[in-house]
């Protein structure tokens, strides 16, 4: 798997065809006690594509996330996956069921379990810590997790405590956790956030090379590290999508650069 590993093209000689969304938002609204976080946000994201979401403090990244994973319910507005799932009314367990990974931006791991042990409890995620430490775990699980060990670059720490591992690969661990589960819809937050050059490089990569396979949003201040990954930008600001398109063409774009990229 990996020697085919980072075949995928840059993303700026990657034309893909428009596919069917597999996420599609529409006329969102979100308030918090009379302060408006979303106000009429619709936005689509293909099947397979690698989506990044920029925009300043404040613009609604977060408030986005929560939306499509079930921690925050619209005021109105509907939030369809895979052309006929509304997941505005379906819990948080639920939306993860279906598909949808997130990792948040500090990395949320069990710090006291080895590593293989968080990929463990990642890949039962429908039974408690405990007993899915007790379960067995068949050769195909066991070749799931080798392998993204072996992706991630976490072989040699596989029995290693995940509290002992950098701040890097624990980023790298938590994305791992995600991957054992096969998402369809990965949400990233700050994913290259405190990571060295390397493994920053080494993000790039691996994001593009998930693209196709996978759909992902990955929300992020490090505009290099952007224009390493996007298809497709989203610049959102007060709550509203501002722009949209190719890196350029948002880079470009006057009311972009003086909310946020400045002069």
């Amino acid at each position: 798997m990996t020697e085919q590993l980072f075949t995928q093209p840059h993303p700026s000689d990657r034309h893909r065809e428009q596919t069917d969304p597999v996420l599609q938002l529409e006329k969102i609204n979100v308030s918090f006690d009379g302060f408006r976080a979303l106000t009429d946000l619709s936005l689509k994201i293909g099947v397979g594509e690698l989506r990044c979401v920029i925009g300043p403090n404040g613009a609604g990244k977060t408030t986005l996330m929560d939306v499509i994973t079930g921690k925050t319910r619209p005021d109105n507005g509907q939030v369809i996956y895979d052309q006929d799932t509304d997941l505005s009314k379906m819990s948080p367990v639920e939306i993860a069921r279906a598909g949808i990974g997130r990792k948040f931006q500090k990395p949320t791991v069990f710090e006291a379990l080895t590593v293989f042990e968080n990929l463990e409890i990642a890949l039962k995620n429908d039974k408690s810590v405990w007993a899915s430490l007790r379960a067995r775990l068949n050769g195909e699980q066991k070749d799931r997790i080798d392998e993204v060990l072996k992706l991630l670059r976490l072989g040699g720490e596989r029995q290693r405590k995940a509290g002992l591992l950098s701040h890097g690969q624990k980023q790298f661990l938590e994305i791992g956790m995600l991957l054992v589960q096969d998402p369809h819809l990965l949400l990233l937050d700050e994913p290259a956030a405190g990571m060295t050059d390397a493994e920053t490089e080494y993000t790039a990569e691996l994001f593009r090379s998930l693209a196709g396979k996978h759909s992902l949003m990955v929300v992020e201040h490090d505009m290099g590290f952007v224009e390493t990954i996007a298809d497709h930008v989203t610049v959102l600001h007060q709550g509203q999508v501002l722009a949209e398109g190719s890196l350029r063409e948002v880079q470009a774009d006057d009311r972009v650069i003086d909310v946020y990229l400045g002069r």
